[in-house]
């Protein structure tokens, strides 16, 4: 049985992948703050194991990784998936704290966690496994405002690229999906917030079919780079 661990699977595209690896038939690690959120996404699923913990807590990223192998014998994929996009200000207007809260999760915690993952896939035996990364539309086309968030996943685009030519000697590939407008609880806010005028948007269970499909794959193929998105974004063309 293939195992995947999902970083921020209580809600949102985490939740939505973590449902699509379990109707597929994986043994699937739930990594978020709420426990009591993961239950919910776990509820019916034997295969699912609930790990509670912060990415960004070294601490915690090594226990919830250990225990999870402890009980699987190996991480096949990672799904490296826990974000936050902080609010939404100019530069001049946005506090340190808030920059570092946004910056700590984004990049920290997903430095913690494919540290924790390209370790145990060059441990295992048979060696080797997958790292997907979540990026963003905003790691090519940012939105207004979105300065600490923008930034954080142009870093994950260098971090995807590092990981994979790093990999190869130990059969770890590392990919990278930049999701647009997947309705997840966030954007059926900004939806509500602008009735005259919604975004485009896509189903978040896509985003699941997607990152499945990219770690479905034979370990001598890899999506480096996928874009997905609600397909009349302003994405392409003039903005």
């Amino acid at each position: 049985m293939k195992t995947v661990l999902v970083t921020g699977a209580s809600a949102g595209i985490g939740a939505a992948c973590a449902r699509a690896f379990l109707a597929a038939g994986w043994q699937v690690g739930l990594m978020a703050r709420r426990p009591e959120a993961l239950e919910v996404v776990a509820e019916g699923h034997d295969r699912a194991v609930i790990l509670p913990g912060d990415v960004t807590d070294p601490q915690d990223v090594a226990r919830c990784f250990a225990d999870f192998t402890a009980r699987t014998g190996r991480l096949d994929v990672l799904f490296n998936n826990a974000g936050s996009f902080g609010r939404a200000a100019t530069i001049d207007e946005l506090g340190y704290d808030e920059w570092r809260q946004v910056v700590d999760v984004n990049l920290h915690g997903m430095f913690l966690c494919a540290q924790a993952a390209f370790g145990q896939m060059r441990r295992q035996s048979p060696q080797g496994g997958r790292i997907i990364n979540n990026g963003s539309i905003s790691a090519h086309a940012p939105r207004e405002g979105s300065v600490a968030y923008t930034t954080t996943k142009h870093a994950i685009t260098g971090l995807t690229k590092t990981l994979s030519l790093d990999g190869r000697a130990f059969d770890i590939a590392c990919g990278q999906i930049d999701i647009g407008n997947a309705r997840t609880e966030l954007l059926e806010g900004i939806i509500a917030a602008n009735p005259g005028n919604p975004p485009p948007t896509m189903d978040v269970a896509e985003v699941g079919r997607a990152v499945l499909h990219m770690a479905d794959l034979p370990p001598e193929a890899n999506v480096q780079f996928m874009t997905l998105m609600a397909t009349k974004m302003p994405f392409v063309g003039r903005g």
